[in-house]
């Protein structure tokens, strides 16, 4: 199995964290990933990240979504529909962006979580004001993805998810 392989193959949702930081230079190295993820137009890419350390403002986040609050990173993915090329497919390209984010993550040995926020308005909305983006009509929070060192005891291991009944050719 390559490289590539056992890191699509093995990520899990990891859920609990150790109390560890996350050095700065792999936090960048999983929002460069991030931003290489296609988009539906070059150079027309909507994401935008704000990175949370702040235990308190992790907290905050927590009442909308309570698997951030023991996550030491959370990463909120902001979609800039100002930028975006396609006003209605934003979601596609920031979730692109989402799993090239989590995949490297496992490359760099920490553990990651998609908090699941778009299309809900009401989360939306309430995530927008903790980070300070609800009186700029354009910038929508998508997601919300947790990172860290997995807990003891937990790995990124293989499960075999392959259903060949789910593929159909020509037509379903």
């Amino acid at each position: 199995m390559s490289d590539f392989e056992e890191i699509i193959n093995t990520r899990r949702s990891v859920r609990q964290y150790q109390d560890k930081d996350i050095a700065e230079e792999l936090i960048l190295k999983i929002l460069k990933a991030g931003m290489q993820a296609p988009g539906s137009r070059l150079g027309a890419e909507p994401w935008e990240f704000v990175v949370i350390k702040n235990r308190e403002i992790l907290s905050k986040l927590g009442e909308i979504k309570p698997r951030v609050t023991n996550a030491p990173v959370a990463i909120v993915l902001v979609a800039n529909i100002g930028r975006a090329f396609y006003k209605t497919v934003w979601q596609q390209d920031m979730g692109a962006a989402a799993e090239n984010m989590l995949l490297e993550a496992v490359n760099l040995g920490l553990g990651g979580l998609w908090n699941g926020v778009a299309p809900d308005e009401e989360k939306m909305a309430k995530i927008g004001n903790i980070i300070g983006i609800d009186d700029i009509a354009d910038l929508k929070p998508f997601c919300i993805i947790t990172l860290g060192y997995p807990a003891e005891g937990f790995e990124n291991k293989f499960m075999d998810k392959f259903d060949e009944s789910r593929i159909h050719y020509e037509k379903y």
